[in-house]
């Protein structure tokens, strides 16, 4: 299995409020995450990092998760304590009053991914079968859209359109949508953070992850493509692909 991890701040924000990491339990397995944060005098940064290092820290001690209730039950109990940890900091720092972030947190392992999503930072899944979007944006014009108010076309251009409705570190009681997906050979997920997929369509996307590149030229391309197309906002970018290690890098 290979990995790439990017983050870039964009051609308008003057500081990146996107964090993101790629960490390895004591038993190899891979956490990837990605977190998108928002409100405060530069507090948003503040809840990103403080929810990637936690998070992360916690996962390097973790021992073998073999199954996929083990992945969720470890996704849900430990980002629930990284809410208790970011609210508590937000309560404790008037500076950073009314800040949260976005979470995307997946467990990899050699037969299953496991996802973890609070906010509207996505989750993709490229294979044989095609490539779609495996999170649900927990965003104002979602919701409108689930209840036919508006079309998917008219949520590109609303007013409203960053407004999320569940973040971590608002409040104390979160809800965590949890997905597992069988992970196999030639498989890739695409993680990223609404800067990438406010810019770059579904079918780009494809394209991108089809191609034989390496991963850390995918990447790359992502970001660069957000940014002339804009770059109004953060960009952060993790892929992980399911090959053989002697495959994995391979194509230039």
């Amino acid at each position: 299995m290979s990995q790439i991890f990017m983050t870039d701040k964009g051609k308008v924000r003057q500081h990146n409020e996107d964090s993101g990491a790629i960490c390895f339990n004591k038993a190899g397995q891979r956490l990837a995450i990605v977190a998108d944060g928002m409100g405060g005098h530069r507090a948003g940064d503040v809840a990103s990092r403080l929810t990637v290092e936690k998070l992360a820290e916690f996962w390097e001690s973790a021992e073998n998760i073999t199954t996929a209730d083990a992945a969720e039950s470890w996704l849900k109990s430990n980002i629930l304590e990284v809410n208790r940890i970011v609210l508590r900091h937000a309560q404790e720092n008037p500076e950073c009053e009314g800040m949260g972030t976005t979470i995307i947190a997946v467990i990899s392992t050699d037969s299953f991914s496991t996802i973890a999503h609070v906010g509207d930072s996505r989750c993709y899944l490229y294979n044989e079968d095609g490539f779609k979007q495996l999170t649900e944006d927990h965003s104002l014009v979602n919701e409108l859209v689930r209840m036919g108010q508006i079309t998917k076309e008219d949520a590109e251009h609303h007013p409203r359109k960053n407004v999320v409705l569940r973040a971590l570190g608002t409040e104390e009681q979160l809800n965590i949508d949890l997905i597992t997906i069988v992970f196999e050979q030639g498989d890739v997920i695409l993680i990223c953070s609404d800067g990438l997929s406010n810019k770059v369509g579904d079918g780009e996307l494809e394209e991108v992850l089809q191609a034989p590149e390496t991963l850390e030229r995918k990447a790359s391309y992502l970001i660069e493509t957000a940014n002339k197309n804009g770059g109004e906002d953060n960009i952060t970018v993790i892929i992980l692909e399911f090959f053989d290690g002697d495959k994995a890098g391979e194509a230039k």
